[in-house]
């Protein structure tokens, strides 16, 4: 990892992480790994929202664009040219989902290392901001229950992989009622096929990351999750008074 990447994205990260740390009651670092969070994923609620938005767009017209790609499938200029005046007239942004991931891919990255590469409880003054003290005391124990620090914890596995299926199961239910027109048969069976995969596989492989790795990235999976689900009945609550056109 880049010097460059430390200065600019990990060190501001860790600087205020062991900030948190230290106006938590106790130095409790499961209450500073859920602050932290929370305030990553508010800085980024606009392009999750957007992302959100993208993908309902982009489902509501799927069936005029399998016409499109039907009608013009020998003239891919005239096809191109149709797919993007029907993206301009609903007002979608086809790269915005994309955008959004390519900007929070960093701070992601960021707080991984930030996260899960210290020596926490030991805190690294060498890369701290001359304004940062080091909290007096550092507790890995969330609850007082909970050692941030050990591995193959079953039960958070479990709950991990329960709140991300809640994710998917609400996210595609979100996109499942967007559709104007009925897919292809075809077209059908291949969205089932990947709304199966998605719901029931990928929290499936979230949960098994989490048992194989510190507690502490199991509570950041479960925060996230958590914080997501919030983060979606606030748009659905948006997008109910502002629906896609």
């Amino acid at each position: 990892m880049s010097n460059i990447f430390d200065t600019i994205f990990v060190q501001p990260l860790y600087n205020g992480f062991i900030y948190l740390i230290g106006i938590m009651p106790g130095g409790d670092v499961g209450f500073a790994i859920i602050v932290l969070t929370l305030i990553i994923r508010g800085i980024f609620y606009p392009a999750f929202a957007a992302q959100i938005r993208t993908t309902m767009g982009m489902q509501a017209i799927q069936g005029e664009l399998d016409e499109i790609n039907k009608k013009y499938k020998d003239n891919p200029e005239e096809r191109g040219r149709r797919s993007l005046e029907l993206f301009k007239t609903n007002k979608i942004s086809p790269l915005a989902g994309f955008a959004s991931i390519l900007i929070q891919l960093p701070i992601f990255i960021a707080l991984y290392f930030t996260f899960f590469h210290t020596t926490l409880p030991q805190i690294n003054t060498a890369f701290l901001y001359p304004f940062v003290v080091a909290p007096s005391a550092v507790n890995i124990n969330f609850l007082g229950i909970l050692d941030l620090t050990l591995i193959h914890n079953v039960l958070l596995a479990l709950i991990v992989g329960g709140l991300q299926y809640l994710v998917m199961y609400f996210s595609l239910g979100r996109t499942g009622k967007a559709g104007s027109k009925p897919l292809s048969p075809e077209k059908m069976a291949a969205q089932k096929m990947q709304q199966r995969m998605m719901l029931y596989v990928l929290p499936g492989v979230i949960a098994a990351i989490t048992y194989t790795l510190p507690a502490a990235v199991g509570l950041y999976f479960a925060a996230g999750s958590i914080i997501s689900l919030g983060q979606e009945w606030l748009i659905r609550r948006e997008l109910v008074k502002k629906p896609i056109k």
